[in-house]
């Protein structure tokens, strides 16, 4: 055996046709017949190793690529979602801008006399209820989680102060992950298009436990959408309403547009819904008091359907953010597959080429 010594830095060959890449040096012998005896390599900080040959990494390389083309699919899919969220949005505003004018006119027409509507009868509270909203879905980064740890929080706080508190979960996600935790009072799917007969079935649930006098105050976790990079996870009290928070209540339209060939997020900020100004000697049919405790559901009902759409606008806008850096690793992890690949090729070709030379030395 002769003192002939190869060495491949940057990537390695083991004897078993394994690849890797780093910092590596392969190490063999050639006796004298040109057969090549692998020593052990002595091995670094190895980034990517492959259990296998030149065709695993081939096949590796084309997976990856294939990865690729479906994350920045599902980004595309979930940047029109997106759009036929906010056109959803924008067909509900002219009844919420009249529902909220309507009752700003009444609240200005029956001044401080709420005692008498249940819906904005402030009472001591010893029983709350938080209503969850998350995902159905997976894929979309850190958003369920974020939800989830916001309801854990405040479920602490609550209970904290001696409050007893119930859960009702809006999503699968959530869901899931409290019923195996505690007991749930009631269970809906979120979905990817809420509509009004949802939010309307969650708003009689929620209408009807308050009304009982089972629960005291409820209260909704939901995901704020912020921009296509970044949600904030919200509490909100459902209930007692407050006349204040409905005469100012402010409203926010966010716009997806592409830009540069990129999409980025236009908004908007609504201003406040002047409440409508009634004659003062017109004559209603029936009392405002009446009036008002049959348009507040309504109003319920529409801001529970507008945070169900602004969380599936903030979950789908995660998922795009999420596929994009997951297509992003794909395109390097591929560039750096391929460097090894070559590499390896390589290095195969010039064993090959030692081979020959040494076997027409060994019959000359």
């Amino acid at each position: 055996m002769d003192g002939s010594v190869g060495f491949v830095s940057g990537s390695w060959v083991g004897s078993s046709g394994a690849v890797g890449v780093g910092s590596v040096s392969s190490t063999w012998l050639c006796d004298r017949d040109g057969a090549r005896v692998a020593v052990k390599p002595r091995r670094g900080n190895t980034t990517i190793h492959m259990g296998g040959g030149i065709r695993e990494m081939r096949n590796r390389i084309t997976s990856v690529k294939n990865t690729q083309k479906i994350t920045d699919a599902m980004r595309l899919v979930a940047a029109a979602k997106v759009r036929r969220a906010q056109d959803a949005v924008l067909r509900t505003r002219p009844f919420s801008e009249t529902l909220q004018k309507v009752l700003g006119g009444l609240l200005l027409r029956i001044g401080n006399e709420v005692d008498d509507i249940p819906l904005l009868k402030q009472r001591p509270v010893k029983r709350v209820v938080i209503v969850s909203l998350t995902g159905d879905r997976g894929l979309c980064g850190s958003y369920n989680s974020y939800a989830i740890k916001k309801v854990e929080s405040r479920i602490r706080e609550l209970e904290a102060e001696g409050l007893e508190v119930g859960l009702v979960t809006v999503g699968k996600k959530g869901g899931t992950y409290f019923k195996r935790r505690r007991e749930c009072r009631s269970e809906f799917l979120c979905g990817q298009a809420p509509s009004a007969k949802q939010a309307t079935e969650i708003t009689e649930e929620l209408l009807a436990e308050y009304l009982s006098g089972e629960v005291d105050r409820i209260e909704l976790v939901y995901t704020r959408f912020v921009s296509l990079i970044a949600s904030e996870a919200s509490v909100r009290t459902l209930l007692p309403l407050s006349p204040t928070g409905i005469e100012t209540d402010k409203d926010e339209i966010f716009q997806l547009t592409t830009r540069g060939g990129k999409f980025t997020v236009e908004t908007s900020e609504v201003p406040v819904a002047e409440a409508e100004k009634f004659p003062r000697d017109m004559i209603f049919e029936q009392e405002p008091q009446q009036m008002l405790s049959a348009l507040l559901p309504l109003y319920l009902n529409g801001q529970v359907l507008r945070a169900l759409q602004e969380s599936v606008a903030a979950e789908l806008a995660a998922r795009m953010s999420a596929m994009s850096s997951a297509s992003d690793n794909a395109k390097n992890l591929r560039k750096s597959l391929s460097v090894v690949y070559n590499r390896a090729r390589q290095a195969a070709i010039t064993q090959e080429i030692m081979e020959i030379v040494g076997g027409a030395a060994a019959l000359e």
